[in-house]
C-alpha cells in the first residue's frame, strides 16, 4: 500500500515526488486508486490542505485524475504520439497512415520566389494580412465569425485551447472511436475523455444527452466532416438535433477539428452557433502537405486572448514566410481546381473500396475523407493476416473507447487497381476461421 511506503514528509513539494517517483518506476502502475486525502494527512505528517495542494499538483502534471465525489487514481502515462519515428516493414503497402497523396497536393514549391520572405520582427502580427483575408472568407462563407489565430498544424491548435481553457480533472466528450492525438494529448493535461458514440451523420444526439447529463462536462472536441478514423459527416438535420441538445449547457466549450477542409466533399456545419466559448479550428496539411505545419483557428474573443497570450511565452508567432506561402497557394485558382480534383479523387477511391467490400458482405463507413472503417471480430488478426498479405493498416484499439472493433484503411495510397487488390485481400481474410488466422 502506498501509505505503508512513505515515511513523514515536511514540505508539500517532498510529498509530490515522492507519488510521482513510485508513479514512474511502476510501484504506482496506471489506475491504482490512492488513499484519501486524510489517510495521506496523518501518514505524511502534513495537513490535509497541504496534501490536496500535491493532488492538484500531481493532476495538473498529468500523473493523476482526480474526480469529484472519487478519490484520485494514477493516470494512464500515454506517450505523445511519434507516429513520425513509426516504420511500416519494408514490402508493405502503407494504408495506416492517413496521409495526403503526394501526386494529388498543389506544386508548393512552384510558388517560392524571392519576393514571398520580407523580414519580420519580434513585434510580428499573429495573422499576416494575405492569409487573413482568404482564410476569413472560407470561414464566414460557412457561417464562422471570429478572431483568427495561426498555429502549428491542429493538434497544436487544439492543444493551446485546452490548455488555455481546462484544467486537471475536467471531463472531455470526445467521439467514439476518436482520433488518438486527442486521447493522448486529454491524458497530458489530465482530463477525463468520455466517449459518445457516432455513426456516419456525427454523434447521436440520444447519446450526447445522456453524457451532458451524466456528468459535469467542460468542453466536447467534434469533427464536422472526414472524421478520423471513421470518415463520419454532420448531416444538416444531424445539426439541428445536435444543437438542440446543446442549448440546455451554453457554458460548454464546443471546439470543432475540421482538419480535412480543403479538400472534404461533404459541407462544412458547425454546433458552435450562438455559443459565448468556441474554436473552429482548419488545418491545411491534408491541402498543402502536412510539412507546412499550419493551422488556422476562428475563436471567441475570451478564448483567442488566453490562446494568442500563452502563444507569446512560447514561439510567439507563426512562421511569416510560411503563411505568406500557404495564402499565395490558397490564392490561386489553379490550385484552387487542383485541391478541388483531389477532394474528387479520394472521394472516388473512399467509395470503390466500400462498394466492393459490399458486394462480398463487409458493410464498411466511411463518407467523407480519406478513411474507411471495417468492422472486424478479432484486430489483432486481421490486421496481422493483411501483413502477411503485403499490406499495412490500423487496428481500432487506440481510437475505441466503448466502441466495438474495426480496421481502418487510408484510401490515399490506392489507384482503382489498388483498391480492388486490396479489397480481395480483405475479404479472403474476413472468410478466414480465426483459429487459421492465428498460424
Amino acid at each position: 500500500m502506498l501509505i505503508d511506503d512513505l515515511a513523514p514528509v515536511a514540505y508539500t513539494d517532498e510529498l509530490v515526488s515522492a507519488i510521482a517517483a513510485r508513479i514512474r518506476d511502476g510501484r504506482l502502475p496506471p489506475g491504482t486508486q490512492l488513499p484519501s486525502i486524510r489517510a495521506l494527512a496523518a501518514a505524511v505528517e502534513l495537513s490535509p490542505g497541504s496534501v490536496a495542494t500535491a493532488m492538484r499538483t500531481l493532476g495538473s502534471r498529468g500523473l493523476i485524475v482526480s474526480t469529484q465525489g472519487k478519490r484520485s487514481v494514477v493516470a494512464d502515462l500515454a506517450r505523445l504520439p511519434v507516429s513520425y519515428l513509426s516504420t511500416v516493414p519494408t514490402g508493405l503497402v502503407d494504408l495506416s497512415s492517413v496521409e495526403p497523396d503526394p501526386d494529388l497536393l498543389p506544386a508548393v514549391a512552384s510558388y517560392l520566389d524571392d519576393s514571398l520572405y520580407s523580414p519580420s520582427l519580434y513585434d510580428a502580427t499573429n495573422v499576416i494580412a494575405e492569409l487573413d483575408e482568404v482564410v476569413r472568407r472560407g470561414f464566414e462563407a460557412d457561417g464562422v465569425v471570429g478572431e483568427l489565430t495561426a498555429t502549428n498544424g491542429a493538434l497544436d491548435a487544439l492543444e493551446r485551447i485546452l490548455s488555455a481553457r481546462l484544467h486537471p480533472g475536467d471531463v472531455v466528450l470526445v467521439e467514439d472511436p476518436c482520433w488518438g492525438s486527442q486521447r493522448t494529448l486529454l491524458q497530458v493535461l489530465g482530463c477525463e475523455a468520455v466517449g459518445v458514440a457516432i455513426d456516419d451523420e456525427g454523434f447521436v444526439p440520444a447519446d450526447l444527452a445522456k453524457r451532458l447529463a451524466q456528468r459535469r462536462v467542460a468542453a466536447i472536441i467534434h469533427t464536422p466532416r472526414g472524421q478520423n478514423p471513421t470518415g463520419s459527416a454532420l448531416s444538416a438535420e444531424r445539426e439541428r438535433e445536435l444543437l438542440r441538445v446543446l442549448e440546455a449547457y451554453p457554458d460548454v466549450l464546443v471546439v470543432e477539428d475540421d482538419h480535412l477542409s480543403g479538400v472534404a466533399s461533404a459541407p462544412f456545419r458547425t454546433l458552435t452557433a450562438g455559443r459565448s466559448a468556441w474554436a473552429v479550428v482548419r488545418s491545411f496539411s491534408k491541402t498543402l502537405g502536412p510539412d507546412l505545419r499550419l493551422a488556422v483557428a476562428a475563436m471567441d474573443r475570451d478564448t483567442t486572448d488566453r490562446v494568442q497570450m500563452r502563444q507569446l511565452i512560447g514561439p510567439g508567432w507563426v512562421s511569416h514566410l510560411t503563411q505568406r506561402l500557404a495564402a499565395r497557394v490558397l490564392n490561386d485558382p489553379v490550385a484552387q481546381d487542383r485541391i478541388s480534383r483531389a477532394a474528387a479523387s479520394y472521394d472516388e477511391r473512399r467509395e470503390l473500396l466500400i462498394q466492393v467490400l459490399a458486394r462480398s458482405g463487409i458493410a464498411a463507413r466511411g463518407v467523407c475523407g480519406f478513411t474507411v472503417c471495417v468492422p472486424v471480430p478479432f484486430e489483432a488478426e486481421v490486421v496481422a493476416a493483411l501483413a502477411r498479405k503485403g499490406w499495412a493498416v490500423q487496428a481500432g484499439e487506440p481510437y475505441r473507447l466503448d466502441s466495438p472493433p474495426f480496421i481502418r484503411v487510408c484510401v490515399s495510397p490506392l489507384n482503382a487497381g489498388g483498391v480492388l487488390e486490396f479489397a480481395t485481400a480483405l475479404v479472403g481474410v474476413m472468410l478466414t476461421p480465426r483459429r487459421a488466422l492465428r498460424r
